[in-house]
């Protein structure tokens, strides 16, 4: 079992793609807006992973 698997019924829209990069980067900036840096690194690496693996891995 994959932790996100592009396969999913779950991700067979392309918004919920879109949303699952787009809110942990969102919430990167938030996180270093607020001054937490180490948050921002843990929550950009989740967006990160998720753009790679349900966009970017062939």
């Amino acid at each position: 079992m994959k932790f996100l698997d592009r396969d999913h019924p779950f991700f067979a829209s392309p918004v919920r793609r879109w949303v699952t990069v787009i809110l942990p980067l969102c919430w990167a900036g938030v996180e270093l807006w607020m001054g937490s840096p180490g948050w921002a690194v843990l929550f950009a690496a989740a967006g990160a992973f998720a753009a790679w693996e349900l966009f970017i891995r062939p």
